[in-house]
């Protein structure tokens, strides 16, 4: 099983940041997937990072790597996984939106599985923080149309891991303990889904 971890947004991207300046969403992004992918390979899993440059990489772009790995190995055969952290406003403040989420794309489809096994994942590493959940169509993920998960043909999600103009949010996404629990929570669902597909982890 080829697992893409995508981390979210290129270096300068524009905005992607705390209201006071001091936390920069691509720079996390990137730890985390880093961490993520380094986990993952320790445990024998072909995990790649689908955006190794620090550049700006299109949405597009992004796509085709996936895609073109989808008819290599089998659509069946891949995964991905893209990370970012959330925000309620245009960064210009404070607010109050907590907690963590996963999306898929609109519909019943093979990244509901992925994104369930992720949530409880989330469920079990981040005691007294908020998983927020849609259980409107009978599933814990929330539904989106965005372009990654739409335009990718295997099993995609979307995690937002918590809110960067959040205080007590980003406080805890900056701790080491956090960190560590946003990590776990990214390989334990990504293990947890393979074990569902009889794949080795």
């Amino acid at each position: 099983m080829k697992i893409f971890i995508d981390n979210g947004h290129g270096l300068m991207t524009a905005g992607k940041r705390s209201p006071d300046g001091q936390f920069r969403e691509p720079f996390y992004n990137r730890e985390i997937a880093r961490r993520v992918v380094s986990d993952l390979r320790d445990r024998g899993l072909d995990a790649e990072l689908l955006v190794p440059e620090d550049d700006d990489i299109s949405l597009a772009e992004r796509v085709r790597r996936v895609n073109t790995a989808c008819f290599l190995l089998g659509k069946q055969n891949v995964i991905l996984v893209s990370i970012h952290v959330n925000a309620a406003g245009n960064g210009s403040k404070w607010l109050n939106a907590t907690g963590w989420s996963v999306y898929t794309c609109k519909g019943q489809t093979a990244s509901d599985k992925l994104a369930e096994c992720l949530c409880q994942a989330a469920i079990k590493n981040f005691p007294g923080q908020r998983i927020r959940t849609d259980m409107s169509d009978g599933d814990m993920d929330w539904e989106e149309g965005f372009y990654i998960l739409r335009k990718s043909l295997c099993p995609a999600v979307l995690t937002e891991n918590f809110f960067m103009d959040n205080h007590s949010d980003l406080e805890y996404l900056q701790s080491r303990a956090g960190k560590q629990a946003v990590v776990d929570t990214h390989v334990e669902g990504i293990v947890e889904y393979l074990l569902s597909r009889n794949v080795g982890a």
